[in-house]
This record gives C-alpha cells, structure tokens and sequence, in this order.
C-alpha cells in the first residue's frame, strides 16, 4: 500500500491550529499520574459552532486486542502546530518511504501517530506499518513492534477536528470497566480523505482509529 501525498492534506489541515489537551479535568490527573495522557488536538480555526455542525460524528467502541503491526518510526518534536504538520508530512511521505524504498520493505498500513505531550514543544512519534524489519536502520529511525495486547479502540468517522469526542468516549468507557491504560493511545488514519480524483471525502466517511492498550 503506497503513501498518497494527497493524504498530507489532512495532516497539515488537522495540525495548523492545535491544542493538545487531555481528557480529565485536575482531579482526574492527580489520580492517574503513573498513567500515560489521553491527548487530542482540535483545530479551533476550522472548527465549527455547536449551531453550524449538521452531523454527530460516529463513534463506535470495541474492547479487543490492539492489532499487531512492525512499526518504522521517527520520534521528534515540534515548537508549534505549523511546525507539527511540516514535520508529519516530511516523514510520512519522504524520510520513510525512502527507508521502504531501500530495504525493499511493503507498507502494510495506513499511518499511525503517537502524540505524547500537552503543550507545545510538541513531542510525538510518526510511523508506518512495514512486512517485516529493515536489514539496516538508518540513523534516527527506529523500529517496533505493537499489538496483541488488550485495547479499547475507537472507530471514528468525522471530521478530525471533533476527535476530542472519541478520547472522551474512551476514557468514559475505561472508568466504567475500572480499566487503567497501560501505555500511550495511538491513532491510525484509516481512510485517505482524498479520492482517486483529487476530490475532498465526505468526512463523515473517513475513519480514524484511535487505540487505548489498557490492563
């Protein structure tokens, strides 16, 4: 499965204006210190008035295992939300591939991001899904296995810049079962929100998975 640069779109898009922010309140954060954040960013500068949205986002939840994947991955950071896309799209579509192209590897997946602080700096990791591990790294690219562990996973279809739903239902859904996260939740970038012809999706249509390893 090759990487559409028409995809970068919806990178940058999502990243211009970010505010990363986590889904418990002050008490919530207190409790669950030793646990790593739930985090969503929100495009404040697209997004729309309670009274302009025609459509609720669908959200579904299945308690599963994370799917198991061979992760090639570049940890970085980024100074502001501008920066954050630049830096996506650059990995995504050419540092990476390059590393696919060289050791003859096939990208099995779709893009998946792990986004790990609440504030700019931006610190997160972006990779892609590859058959099996690179004969030879190159320097800064890392490599990991995911998956097989227990995962509430949220099947988003909407506009990403309502994703902040999808982290509240998870969380909701983690206190109802007395679930603790075990590691940071991941998304995955399901649908390619342009088609073969260059046309914008119906976002409603495009899914993004969001995956929350818990105990």
């Amino acid at each position: 499965m090759s990487w559409s640069k028409k995809y970068l779109l919806r990178i940058l898009n999502a990243c211009m204006v970010v505010s990363v922010i986590s889904c418990g309140g002050e008490k919530d954060k207190k409790e669950t210190n030793n646990t790593p954040p739930v985090i969503f960013r929100k495009d404040t500068a697209t997004q729309k008035k309670p009274d302009e949205v025609k459509m609720t986002p669908i959200i579904n939840l299945t308690d599963s295992l994370a799917p198991k994947a061979n992760i090639i991955y570049i940890k970085d950071s980024a100074a502001t939300s501008v920066r954050l896309g630049q830096k996506l799209s650059q990995i995504y579509a050419t540092k990476l591939q390059a590393v696919i192209k060289q050791n003859k590897l096939k990208q099995t997946g779709m893009p998946i991001a792990w986004y790990r602080s609440q504030k700019a700096p931006f610190f997160f990791e972006a990779g892609l899904p590859v058959d099996k591990k690179p004969a030879k790294l190159p320097k800064n690219i890392l490599f990991k296995t995911i998956g097989g562990d227990s995962a509430v996973i949220a099947h988003f279809y909407g506009p990403y810049d309502q994703t902040s739903m999808a982290y509240e239902a998870l969380s909701d859904w983690l206190k109802d079962h007395n679930k603790k996260s075990t590691r940071a939740p991941y998304e995955i970038y399901v649908t390619d929100p342009i088609d073969k012809t260059g046309k914008p999706v119906d976002p409603y249509k495009v899914q993004t998975d969001i995956i929350y390893p818990h105990n």
